[in-house]
């Protein structure tokens, strides 16, 4: 497994124990600040995650690509990126 793809499935378990952590913690009945603050933290991380996919996927496809196909991919990305945000 390439060394990008390790880091972007190693991101996601983290997001995933985030989300797990965040059901107990409704379960144990939590604050609503507390359950908030761990939202907000699982978003951030899930954001940064999909900031390494687009890195990885220039990295990987866009360079093997004619120039005028690669401009059109990063357009694309950058319209998928901007929905995230």
């Amino acid at each position: 497994m390439p060394p990008a793809e390790r880091e972007i499935l190693n991101r996601l378990k983290r997001v995933e124990g985030q989300v797990r952590a965040l059901q107990q913690m409704i379960t144990d009945q939590r604050s609503c600040e507390e359950v908030l603050t761990q939202v907000i933290s699982a978003r951030a991380a899930l954001d940064r995650t999909a900031a390494h996919v687009v890195t990885a996927y220039i990295d990987e496809c866009f360079s093997q690509l004619p120039p005028e196909r690669a401009q059109e991919e990063i357009t694309r990305a950058v319209q998928l990126l901007s929905r995230v945000g």
